[in-house]
């Protein structure tokens, strides 16, 4: 942190310089004079400038806290008032010392001046603070002009930096423009002072949110209580302005991407209070809060719309070449946000507002399956692409029906969809036929042939000449061949032997006895 890092800077400049202040048990301030600087060490001022950093560090640090803990403001002036004093030193002793230039002298004065202004500001006195804003920012700009090139735009930078804090004076005086130029700075500004423009905005805006006590929508009243949602509500009100200023598409898609998280915290915030009431979920009349939450919705998803039409065209006015795919997921995120909009509390169906979301519901239905189309057309799908250009021309037709609720723009662009989608569906349908019919296969190219295929024709084949000659495939490749024939031995099936019964019959009959004599027939031999 810039305070840790001041406070380490001044105890190494306080020891080289032999400054102390005091001892270890007891501390005795000292003054810088033109007594150290008549010795010729410049870094007595350099002491002085650190002095006012991290007083004025601390007040910064403070200032975030302060949002949560509102008794730290008092500690916050005090160290603004610290910083102011040391600054008024350093422009005191840069003016009465001799060995300090006119360059030296003025910047001190302008450090100075910028201080007191940030201190008056922060007490809230608007005019003392635009004067001592307006002599830094003279001073910085006589500086710019009196100086070379390289060292011009340092001063540059600072008048851009005083700039915010003078417009927010201003409006606070009672200038009402000034609202209007803040957001233009932040606009074209830098990062170094959106932080800064964003808290001077927001300040600007609990102002308003004061005279923000109730909404309309839907043909009924809804009165806003809570000063998170007037907040929001006062940005919602203040984008179209916003948008106006904005230099190109990604400062849009910004502005629109803060409003988003804005929304969020004033949706959280009702719905506890919804659920503290037990009417999150309730039946029957739709009441105040229940209204003013689904009016937030509204504005949650009508943002989120337009943020996406905003990317669609990013996409399509990138560098690189746009693919159909790449279209299908924004709008079937702007296809699903309309439909919600349609369940919202409080939309009864039939009247003008449903009406005119259910026709730009149609309109980007259409568009999605346009898109849907195209990339089953980029790899052959010709049927399910006619099916869905068909499906988008009866989106277009049933969307048309809800022309009276629509502004010209949306119907000149419904009607410029119809005709793209009639003029594609007659174009893939004769792709489709084309690609249908059979084509005799193209003749292979010559260059590609062996010389053993090609023998009969004459070709300058520059590989001829080189250590890899194109003759012929080696190993050739296997081809099936004529192998020995097999024969089954069939004759025995057809043979006829001797009947043997008569035999058998024989043998049957000795019986016993031929038996014995079986056993015994042996003792004669």
């Amino acid at each position: 942190m810039l305070r840790g890092y001041c406070s380490r800077r001044l105890r190494r400049l306080r020891k080289s310089l032999h400054f102390a202040q005091g001892s270890k048990h007891r501390y005795q301030g000292k003054e810088v004079t033109d007594e150290q600087l008549s010795g010729g060490e410049s870094r007595f001022l350099l002491l002085l400038v650190v002095q006012c950093e991290r007083a004025w560090a601390h007040a910064m640090q403070l200032r975030q806290e302060a949002n949560t803990e509102p008794r730290k403001r008092f500690h916050l002036f005090a160290r603004l008032k610290k910083a102011v004093k040391h600054a008024q030193g350093l422009a005191a002793l840069c003016t009465a010392s001799p060995r300090c230039d006119a360059r030296c002298k003025l910047e001190a004065q302008a450090y100075s001046a910028h201080l007191c202004g940030t201190l008056y500001t922060e007490q809230q006195q608007w005019k003392e603070a635009m004067e001592c804003l307006h002599q830094a920012q003279t001073i910085y700009e006589k500086l710019s002009q009196a100086l070379g090139e390289s060292q011009r735009l340092l001063y540059q930078q600072r008048v851009e930096e005083l700039a915010p804090s003078l417009r927010y004076c201003a409006y606070n005086i009672g200038d009402q423009s000034a609202i209007s130029d803040l957001k233009r700075m932040r606009l074209q500004g830098n990062v170094g002072m959106a932080t800064e423009l964003d808290h001077l905005i927001a300040q600007t805006r609990e102002k308003q949110a004061s005279s923000l006590s109730e909404v309309s929508w839907l043909g009924r009243v809804v009165p806003v209580r809570q000063e998170k949602v007037r907040l929001f509500l006062l940005a919602h009100q203040e984008a179209p302005k916003e948008l106006a200023q904005a230099p190109d598409t990604e400062a849009k898609i910004a502005v629109h991407e803060r409003l988003l998280m804005d929304c969020k915290d004033s949706l959280q915030l009702l719905r506890e209070e919804l659920r503290a009431e037990g009417g999150a979920g309730a039946k029957g009349p739709v009441s105040s809060l229940q209204l003013l939450h689904s009016y937030l919705c509204y504005l949650r998803q009508r943002t989120t719309v337009e943020r996406n039409l905003l990317l669609i065209r990013q996409v399509q006015e990138g560098a690189t070449k746009c693919k159909p795919q790449d279209l299908v997921r924004p709008y079937e995120i702007i296809v699903q946000n309309l439909s919600e909009m349609l369940q919202l509390p409080g939309v009864e169906e039939g009247s003008e507002f449903a009406e005119r979301v259910q026709a730009e519901l149609l309109l980007y239905k259409a568009h999605r399956v346009h898109h849907i189309g195209q990339a089953l057309a980029a790899v052959g799908r010709y049927p399910e692409t006619m099916a869905l250009y068909r499906r988008g021309l009866a989106y277009v037709q049933q969307a048309l029906a809800y022309e009276h609720n629509l502004d010209k723009d949306a119907v000149a662009s419904l009607k410029e969809l119809a005709g793209l989608l009639e003029g594609q569906e007659y174009s893939i349908h004769a792709q489709s036929i084309l690609g249908s019919t059979a084509e005799t296969p193209a003749a292979e190219d010559k260059d590609t042939k062996l010389l053993v295929d090609r023998l009969d024709t004459y070709l300058e084949d520059k590989s001829l000449g080189t250590s890899k000659p194109r003759l012929a495939s080696f190993p050739p490749s296997f081809e099936p061949i004529a192998c020995k024939p097999l024969f089954f031995d069939l004759a025995l099936n057809h043979m006829e032997f001797p009947s043997l019964e008569d035999v058998a019959d024989t043998k049957k009959n000795q019986g016993l006895t031929g038996l014995v004599k079986g056993w015994l027939g042996g003792w004669n031999k």
